[in-house]
């Protein structure tokens, strides 16, 4: 078992298979807390857009932040409009979290395969998800971190799930569900128009 308060795979494929009902709705709560574990070892800014939404589903309308489609038809009924002019939607931040998603799909896949260093694939993932919505000197600056990272037998035995192959097999269990609750989010604010948030 996993050292207290130390990064779990487990725990974190175990969230991301909560994240999705029979009826193919995406429950925020666990989709919060498979995020908010992965960021925590990442990312100080997306933890803090896990936070603003954790506020979101605790405050006085908590009711309709249960799901990604309670949520989007919340912020919506105030028309679009108004979801646009606040920084502080759920939609906006959700927003931001499934793009930092799509880059952590594909940088575990690169991970499991194990083609290249850590630092190309990251790159790689980088350049295909998030490079899209960051300024110039944002991307410099992550393309020099991306050089420190560790070696993929390091990112494995962080995930604290035993030996490097039972990690790689975790990960082929993991990468299908982040997938899903990817597919489930991008087909919601598609339908919706919400793809280009500001």
């Amino acid at each position: 078992a996993a050292a207290a308060g130390a990064f779990s795979l487990r725990e974190v494929l175990e969230a991301f298979q909560r994240c999705v009902t029979e009826q193919r709705e995406g429950l925020l709560e666990p989709f919060l807390q498979s995020l908010g574990t992965v960021f925590s070892f990442i990312s100080k800014d997306a933890v803090a857009k896990v936070s603003l939404l954790e506020g979101h589903c605790g405050g006085g309308q908590g009711q309709q932040y249960v799901s990604l489609q309670s949520m989007v038809r919340h912020e919506l009924a105030a028309g679009p409009a108004a979801l646009r002019a606040r920084s502080d939607s759920g939609c906006r931040t959700v927003l931001r979290l499934h793009r930092a998603l799509r880059w952590l799909q594909l940088f575990l896949e690169g991970l499991r395969s194990g083609d290249s260093r850590t630092s190309v694939v990251c790159t790689d993932a980088y350049n295909a998800s998030l490079a899209a919505y960051h300024p110039w000197v944002v991307r410099k600056a992550a393309t020099v971190a991306f050089c420190a990272l560790p070696s993929r037998d390091a990112f494995l035995e962080i995930m604290n799930v035993g030996p490097r192959d039972e990690a790689v097999a975790m990960l082929g269990e993991a990468i299908p569900y982040i997938g899903d609750v990817y597919s489930i989010t991008q087909e919601l604010f598609a339908q919706h128009k919400l793809l280009d948030l500001p």
